[in-house]
């Protein structure tokens, strides 16, 4: 009888985990093309990356990071559920969405929270506010019951938005945040979703994993598991260099056995809410020269889609281990037929431990990813 009740506890912790599916939706960037409206709202707010990682005020977090970001996945709030499409994002840490006491266009177009239909409710008082740079959300805390996947999560704390002026959101492919990343850079001290996933004993394992497909579908978070049918060989474990965002170290970034960026170290992100590799204008211009790309057009750097097979790869040494990026991965074929770069500089910011890198979407897709709260480490294997 004895290994039976063992099968069961085998049974029970292998089921404590959910994988959510990531649907790639049109980016905002195609959206505004579409309408017209891209070069202008480029002029009017230009992209200000390091602004979502070292704000000016304690609760900004700026949305022009996620001008090309493609995959959305559903979650819901609420008993009876309200369904939201939300952006699993690993460079934040709080979950928000509209609510119906948020008549701005940008919340009229999306789905809203409205608390009278959840009998599993309660508000706070508190308020709160997040800067995009090119608006701003204010709104306040509650709390209610979030389903993620198949995982339950009673008495979680999330924001509500009352106001959400400017006209980024209005276009946005998704209604809301679920941040990913550590409870020391949430607003108002708020507990993110995974930390109580973990606390309630809701996932078998304190970690989550992502896989990005180039695809339409297959892509998905899997929350208290991993996948490995969706990488090749081992997982190379990286320890953190900070608990905030997922940061780690970067040895050296080269091209053709030389380094061209990062070449004494340097701290990065592995960040799913933004959608290229970025990093300081020095080394990103060297990469840019070295693969032909030119100057920036509508935001982007193009490049000549004939010279794709002829381009290097280029290498990031990552806690001594190679993760090889090919111009297949960091060469982004666009709606209209053009490629662009998947490389993007801002404005010069020096952390404390060094110059910083966002490891971004482009990265992401050749690498299936890790983040173990557990051992304070990201996992990385090539995607499958």
């Amino acid at each position: 009888m004895k290994w039976l009740w063992l099968l069961g506890l085998v049974a029970v912790a292998q089921g404590l985990q959910s994988k959510i599916s990531l649907m790639k939706k049109k980016t905002l960037r195609q959206t505004l093309t579409d309408h017209g409206l891209l070069e202008d709202f480029l002029a009017k707010h230009p992209p200000s990356l390091a602004a979502k990682y070292f704000p000016t005020a304690a609760t900004a977090e700026p949305l022009t990071n996620y001008m090309d970001l493609e995959y959305v996945g559903t979650i819901s709030i609420g008993s009876p559920a309200q369904e939201f499409s939300v952006l699993f994002d690993t460079g934040s840490a709080n979950l928000w969405v509209p609510s119906v006491y948020c008549s701005d266009g940008a919340c009229a177009d999306h789905r809203r929270y409205n608390p009278a239909l959840s009998s599993t409710y309660r508000g706070t008082t508190t308020s709160v506010s997040a800067w995009y740079g090119t608006g701003s959300m204010t709104g306040y805390l509650a709390y209610d019951t979030v389903q993620v996947g198949d995982i339950q999560v009673p008495n979680q704390i999330f924001g509500l938005s009352k106001t959400e002026p400017g006209s980024f959101l209005y276009y946005a492919p998704f209604d809301g945040f679920l941040g990913l990343a550590f409870p020391s850079v949430a607003f108002s001290r708020a507990t993110p979703v995974f930390d109580n996933m973990m606390s309630q004993g809701l996932v078998s394992q304190d970690l989550f994993s992502i896989y990005l497909t180039p695809n339409e579908n297959g892509s998905f978070v899997m929350f208290g598991g991993i996948d490995d049918t969706c990488f090749t060989g081992n997982l190379s474990w990286i320890p953190l260099s900070a608990e905030t965002y997922w940061q780690i170290k970067v040895d050296s970034i080269t091209m053709y056995g030389r380094p061209i960026a990062c070449p004494y170290g340097c701290q990065s992100i592995v960040d799913s809410g933004t959608s290229l590799v970025a990093g300081p204008a020095a080394g990103i211009n060297n990469i840019q020269y070295e693969i032909g790309a030119g100057g920036a057009r509508n935001g982007l750097h193009t490049v000549s889609c004939s010279f794709i097979s002829l381009l290097p790869d280029i290498v990031f040494i990552i806690n001594g281990t190679q993760f090889p990026l090919p111009p297949q991965a960091y060469i982004r074929q666009l709606r209209d037929g053009s490629c662009a770069s998947g490389f993007e500089a801002f404005e010069a910011f020096d952390s404390a431990a060094g110059e910083l890198w966002i490891l971004g979407d482009v990265f992401l897709r050749r690498y299936y990813s890790v983040f173990d709260r557990a051992n304070g480490m990201v996992g990385l294997a090539p995607a499958a």
